[in-house]
Parts: structure tokens; C-alpha cells; sequence
């Protein structure tokens, strides 16, 4: 059975990650066969996909299939189904979970938990910790047991796992329908104009940084993407905002809001970790850098989840509290917010 997983982008994501350095006495060789030595288990219409893809650089520089190596060239490999990957261990890991029936069970995420294996993260995953407390849970178009859409490893909040075959395809196609309720709690720099607004842009890989997504005016280029945004609270230099999905693509929150300048708080990859609005003030400084240690990752909660129960047919609606490292974050920022002058210090 093909459980499609609202385009929710699985097969997006670049999993694996390999590096070779071509050595001094290689003959030219096609790089799709150059690979197939090296990469076990990977047949070499996956080595053409992925480069049809534009996810095999040479020498930082996308390739082609028929690119022919030679001596010293610096080879990366992104792939999107890694090899071994779908060779999980179980573990006993806790999980929090919110609800449970036959049908299906909802878990509060923690931040830091990667949601399902991939290059770099073999263990300790949520599949992992589902093959142990579970047995035969369904298997998603990506054969993953469980997932019928995934939140980032350092986003914390709701996930639902559908624990038959039924309850997979009647979710998967709630989520493909965009008839799923999904609200994200997002504290983002700058002070955001509007009180409520709306974000559309095709999201797909970005250019130069294969690790982000970015938005393209070209519809030709990516997949539509819709975020409905609502400010919550302002804090002068950083805003606490309500974010609901008509979609669900790869980074969406995260590049959507680095889009239109406001990227979200301590978010890494998205250039979110560096002081982007405030004073050049040592004390300034230094309320950042605790902000960051009390929150040491992408300020981005998955708050509230709903969708048709697949056997009853009943609405269900969750919702979490927001992790404690989210909140001490929000009370420093209360704090100062009420303490000082925004406009007398900004840059």
C-alpha cells in the first residue's frame, strides 16, 4: 500500500551525507559508477537520480551523472533515502505520549529528538523508540513505521502515529487534503508590522546551501507553500507569533519567516543565532547569549493538532503547554521588554 505522506516532503529531505576525496591514481570514470563501489547498497539509478536532483557535487559544484572523476576531486553525495536507513533499532526510549487508542496515539515531542533515522543519526530516534514500544506499527510511503508527518529534531511538540494500516491512509489523505488543524508557537527577531498576515511562496532547496530552503517566485521551481501568521505578543526586538499550515514542506515556519525578515529565534541554520536586532549595548550582548542558553535551539513549538479520528470519525483537537525551555526564554524577554526603552536603544 502507498501511505503518501501529504507530499510532507520525506523525500525532500536530504538524509545522507557522504565525502570522498578522488585518489591521486584514479583513471576517469563516470561519477553514477564511481559511486557504486563506495556506497553500499546504492544502485546507480539512485546515484543518477540524485544527481538529476542536484545532490552530488564535485568540488562544491553540482554534477551530472556522466561527470567523469579524476585525481584529487572532492566528491559529495546527498541522497534521500540513505542506505541502512530503514535498518532500525529498537530502543527504550520514554515517550511522552498525549493520547493513545487502537487506531492511533499522539506524542509531545521533545526538543533535541530526531523523529526517524538518517545520516549522522542511526539511534536514538523516535522510530527507534516506537519499534520498541510497539509491534507492527504500518510502514509510509518512505517505510518509515508509524510517521504520517515529522516536525524537525529541535522543534518541539505534537506528532501523531497511526497504528494500522487504515488509520495511516485515512491520515495521510487528511494531510494531503490540508483538512488537518496545525498551529506552531514561534518567537521570531524584529518586531513584525502587521498584527496578522499571510505568506505564500514555493519553497525547494536553496541554491548555494543545500541544508536550507528557500522561497522562489518561479512556480516552475519548488512546491507551493501557504503559512497563516498572528502576533501574539511583542517584545520590541523579538515577536511571539501564532503560525498555522494550509501545507506542510520541509522548514516551512523556519524559511517562510527568514523570507520575509524575521527569522526565528537561535535558529542556526537560518541565521537566526546571531544578535539581529537590538543595541550594541555589552549588557545586550550578554541577555542574548543567557537567552540562548535557556533556549538552545530554533524557538518553534508544534502547539496544537487536529484532525478526524480515522475510525470514528469524531474531530479531535490536542494541544500542549509549551516546553519549560521555551518558557523561561519568553520571561527573560517579558522581563527586559518591561525594563526598557526599546526605541531610545535600537541600532
Amino acid at each position: 500500500m502507498n501511505n503518501n505522506i501529504e507530499n510532507l516532503d520525506l523525500e525532500d529531505e536530504l538524509f545522507e551525507h557522504y565525502r570522498f576525496e578522488v585518489p591521486k591514481g584514479q583513471a576517469l570514470l563516470r561519477i553514477d559508477k564511481y559511486l557504486m563501489n563506495l556506497i553500499q547498497n546504492a544502485t546507480r539509478n539512485k546515484i543518477q537520480n540524485a544527481a538529476a536532483e542536484g545532490n552530488i557535487f564535485v568540488n562544491d559544484i553540482p554534477v551530472k551523472s556522466n561527470y567523469k572523476v579524476k585525481p584529487f576531486d572532492v566528491v559529495t553525495v546527498m541522497l534521500s533515502h540513505p542506505p541502512y536507513e530503514n535498518h532500525i533499532l529498537p530502543e527504550d526510549l520514554p515517550l511522552n505520549i498525549v493520547y493513545e487508542d487502537d487506531a492511533l496515539l499522539l506524542i509531545n515531542k521533545e526538543p533535541g529528538m530526531v523523529v526517524h533515522p538518517g545520516h549522522g543519526n542511526y539511534t536514538g530516534t523516535l522510530v527507534n523508540a516506537l519499534a520498541h514500544h510497539f509491534d507492527n506499527l504500518p510502514m509510509n510511503s518512505s517505510e518509515r513505521p508509524g510517521l504520517v508527518h515529522r516536525i524537525d529534531k529541535d522543534t518541539s511538540g505534537l506528532l501523531i502515529i497511526a497504528k494500522t494500516e487504515a488509520a495511516m491512509t485515512h491520515l495521510a489523505k487528511q494531510f494531503e487534503a490540508k483538512t488537518t488543524e496545525r498551529e506552531y508557537i514561534a518567537l521570531v527577531w524584529g518586531n513584525v508590522a502587521d498584527d496578522a498576515g499571510t505568506i505564500e511562496g514555493n519553497l525547494a532547496r536553496h541554491l548555494k546551501d543545500r541544508m536550507q530552503m528557500a522561497v522562489f517566485a518561479d512556480p516552475e521551481i519548488g512546491k507551493p507553500a501557504i503559512t497563516h501568521y498572528k502576533v501574539l505578543e511583542r517584545f520590541g526586538y523579538v515577536t511571539l507569533i501564532s503560525c498555522k499550515l494550509e501545507t506542510g514542506r520541509t522548514h516551512q515556519i523556519r524559511a517562510h519567516m527568514k523570507h520575509i525578515g524575521h527569522p526565528l529565534f537561535n535558529d542556526e541554520r537560518y541565521g537566526g543565532h546571531l544578535i539581529l536586532k537590538g543595541t550594541t549595548f555589552t549588557k545586550y550582548k550578554q541577555f542574548i547569549e543567557n537567552c540562548f542558553k535557556a533556549l538552545p535551539r530554533q524557538a518553534l513549538h508544534a502547539k496544537t493538532l487536529g484532525f478526524v479520528h480515522p475510525t470514528t470519525g469524531e474531530m479531535m483537537r490536542f494541544d500542549t503547554e509549551m516546553p519549560d525551555d521555551f518558557k523561561d526564554c519568553l520571561e527573560r524577554w517579558r522581563n527586559y521588554s518591561k525594563s526598557h526603552n526599546m526605541e531610545g536603544e535600537d541600532n
